[in-house]
């Protein structure tokens, strides 16, 4: 503003002449073509939210979004008959105890990675990066026998740790790049008030990577909120601690599927999530920016 008053008037009205010529269709263009691509991202999203307030025989009438009518017993069936309230507890004490524990290894990991120095660090993080290339499938039968040997197969306990047991690439570096722009005045404060390495760590710097701590809750909330295959294998024997993704299979006969009460399902089920991300959407960018800038 400050510049824009000390200039002439014929250059000030040519600045946003050239602003509204160039800026405008910029702007309607961007516009004309990204709504379209979100509706075609959004739609399968919404099909499901629609199709849980429809009947059977409703669902595929037609592509349309609006039901003839409110079909509120699909949650109901859902929620009693096919015991997704029991699967709803299951997987949000699983969800909640595995983001716990990968936020508190991944940010150690993080924590010492990034900011000290020694010998065969770079050796360290090339062996976490080569993990990202293994395959789920090749992986589940050691973890499987590992937590037979811990006498924790078809518990909650094991389906937590075979969970949050992976490497988290991903978090771990996020919580270096950020841990390692820090001053190390912070450090070197702390150590002169009497402040070993677990209070520097968990007093000083930990709060400070609130938006990581918020992009990695996010992530592994989605991620095991949703898991399938490693609970479908640790609960086999045992349907009453099955998780959502697992339960869904009720609703599957060999002559006949309840797609209503599957929607109805799936949509209960999206709601934690959809809750998680509006709360923590405005760290989400902050700490995936913050970690990556140099």
């Amino acid at each position: 503003m400050e510049v824009s008053a000390k200039l002439p008037t014929p250059v000030r009205s040519g600045l946003w002449r050239e602003i509204i010529r160039g800026g405008r269709p910029r702007l309607i263009l961007t516009t004309l073509v990204f709504i379209p691509l979100c509706l075609i991202w959004i739609y399968p999203f919404l099909w499901m939210v629609s199709a849980a307030f429809k009947t059977n025989d409703e669902i595929f009438a037609g592509p349309g979004l609006i039901p003839p009518s409110l079909q509120l017993d699909n949650f109901v069936r859902a929620w009693d008959q096919a015991s997704i309230g029991r699967y709803f507890i299951n997987t949000s004490l699983i969800t909640l105890a595995t983001v716990a524990i990968v936020l508190l290894s991944t940010s150690m990991i993080g924590y010492v990675l990034g900011r000290y120095r020694f010998r065969g660090k770079r050796l360290i993080i090339a062996l976490f990066i080569t993990t990202v290339f293994i395959p789920e499938g090749y992986t589940i039968i050691p973890i499987f026998e590992l937590v037979n040997l811990l006498h924790l197969n078809n518990s909650l306990w094991g389906v937590i740790l075979a969970e949050s047991g992976g490497a988290h690439v991903l978090f771990i570096l996020l919580f270096a790049g950020f841990f390692s722009q820090l001053p190390k005045d912070l450090e070197e404060a702390a150590v002169v008030d009497g402040a070993g390495f677990v209070r520097v760590f968990w007093q000083v710097m930990l709060p400070l990577a609130m938006p990581v701590i918020a992009t990695a809750t996010i992530m592994q909330f989605l991620g095991s909120w949703n898991s399938f295959f490693l609970p479908l294998v640790l609960t086999l024997s045992r349907p009453e601690i099955r998780t959502l993704g697992v339960g869904m299979f009720a609703f599957q006969g060999e002559y006949f599927s309840d797609w209503a009460g599957m929607a109805a399902a799936a949509t209960i089920s999206q709601i934690p999530v959809i809750a998680v991300f509006v709360l923590l959407q405005r760290y989400f960018v902050e700490g995936i920016a913050g970690a990556v800038k140099q």
